[in-house]
């Protein structure tokens, strides 16, 4: 296992395969929560640990879990760390647990967790499990967290709660709002597809970049063929 794969599955969540902007995975809590940056982040760290934890445990037990019960076992892995990161939360950041409502214990069926753990923790051993997890987890609070700076600096004026603006800034309340949660979702969605866009585009140049490449490539051959049995 070298250093090109380790770093490949850490990374493509982050921003290839970042499970929000790019798959679209887990928009409930991403528009629900992100009306301010540190219920974002709170949200965000949690949804990791829990990622990371249950993509580890699935990995060590693919090879015990029955196919016919493999779901209901990796909901039940999922619920007993969720149910961890819970109960934390509760003692020691109680304003944290407040702030997200039912939105924490619901990261049992949030579908980037559950997704992981069929497409890849299953698949593959711990360690790349375990930095699939991460990576995956660092993306989508990447994103949650930058959509709750954006919300909370133009819908409140503050940054993680501390006035930011000038004092003749004024809030654009739509912001926090749900409107405003889709809004710029919409955005980062659209910034996402044009990165992406543009390092295909790079990557792909001349004859490369066209879908019927292979095509031509066939049809040249073909025509080679003809001529060179009509010379015969």
């Amino acid at each position: 296992m070298n250093k090109g794969t380790l770093w490949q599955t850490f990374s493509k969540g982050i921003v290839k395969e970042n499970p929000v902007l790019c798959l679209l995975l887990g928009t409930c809590p991403t528009l629900a929560v992100t009306t301010g940056a540190s219920n974002a982040l709170g949200m965000g760290l949690a949804a990791t640990l829990v990622l990371i934890c249950s993509n580890c445990v699935i990995s060590l037990l693919r090879k015990v879990i029955p196919d016919s019960v493999r779901i209901p076992a990796y909901i039940t892995v999922i619920a007993g760390f969720v149910t961890i990161v819970q109960m934390l939360v509760k003692a020691y950041l109680p304003a944290l647990d407040k702030s997200l409502g039912i939105f924490l214990p619901l990261i049992v069926v949030n579908c980037i967790i559950l997704g992981r753990a069929e497409m890849y923790a299953s698949k593959n051993p711990v360690l790349l499990s375990a930095l699939d997890g991460v990576g995956m987890g660092v993306g989508f609070t990447a994103a949650m967290l930058l959509m709750g700076m954006i919300r909370e600096l133009l819908g409140t004026g503050c940054l993680f709660g501390v006035s930011v603006l000038p004092s003749f800034y004024t809030p654009i309340t739509v912001f926090i709002l749900p409107a405003g949660g889709f809004f710029v979702f919409g955005l980062l969605i659209s910034l996402a597809n044009k990165l992406q866009g543009e390092k295909k585009a790079k990557g792909k140049i001349g004859c490369a970049a066209c879908p019927l490449s292979k095509t031509c490539a066939k049809a040249e051959q073909s025509e080679e063929e003809a001529e060179g049995c009509g010379n015969a």
